[in-house]
């Protein structure tokens, strides 16, 4: 249902049904996040999911949306609650069940709950171990919990995936300075600046390299 409404959205921009309906709010939704309205997105996909059976299997993926959306907006104890909503139904499976668990974790972490936002981060593994936005923030979470192994870990798989991605890169560099290796952390951000020269995660790398300690010049022997 969601895609077939953003194709035709797509295709028409006429302004959505003034009406009650599960695709009307569903075309509110996808209007309101093209338009980075995260919060307005978020209410009108949890419309459109009450707005249907909660038996129908679209109701567990519109209320996985409006927790992406509430996290989007800033609110991470409302995308907690959709999220769980989503995720107690049949609705979401195999790779869309593991984005939500990745979400509900996103969400958890932002509460400092880093137990649970752990939980869902292995939960999620099993069905999109091949996302490496998933090890990206396994590696970062990692760090808040003063895991140095599970950091390299995660975020070696990242770097598997992709290698070349500046977001990859930088957080690398974060692992490395985590666990007290500051030549690699200082490559990490090298590169990640080099691949990203204009973008935000070039300039974080940046900001990083400038204040990483140069390295001291060998001792002249004796």
């Amino acid at each position: 249902m969601i895609l077939a409404l953003a194709a035709a959205l797509a295709a028409a921009p006429a302004p959505c049904p003034d009406v009650v309906t599960a695709e009307a709010f569903i075309c509110r939704a996808i209007r309101a996040t093209a338009e980075n309205k995260s919060q307005d997105a978020a209410e009108a996909f949890e419309q459109a999911a009450l707005a249907i059976d909660e038996s129908n299997p679209e109701a567990s993926r519109l209320w996985a949306a409006a927790g992406n959306m509430w996290i989007a907006a800033g609110q991470p104890g409302r995308a907690a609650l959709a999220l769980d909503r989503a995720l107690a139904g049949t609705g979401l499976q195999a790779e869309q069940r593991g984005e939500a668990l990745l979400d509900r974790a996103r969400a958890a972490e932002a509460q400092n709950d880093l137990k649970t936002a752990r939980t869902k981060v292995n939960e999620a593994a099993a069905t999109i171990s091949s996302d490496p936005f998933l090890w990206y923030f396994s590696a970062a979470l990692a760090i808040r919990e003063g895991d140095g192994a599970t950091a390299k870990a995660s975020i070696g798989r990242a770097l598997v995936i992709e290698p070349n991605d500046p977001l990859i890169l930088f957080e690398a560099g974060h692992v490395a300075q985590f666990t007290g290796d500051l030549a690699a952390a200082r490559d990490y951000w090298t590169r990640a600046s080099a691949a990203d020269p204009n973008g935000a995660a070039g300039k974080a790398a940046r900001d990083a390299l400038a204040m990483l300690a140069a390295p001291q010049p060998a001792e002249p022997k004796p």
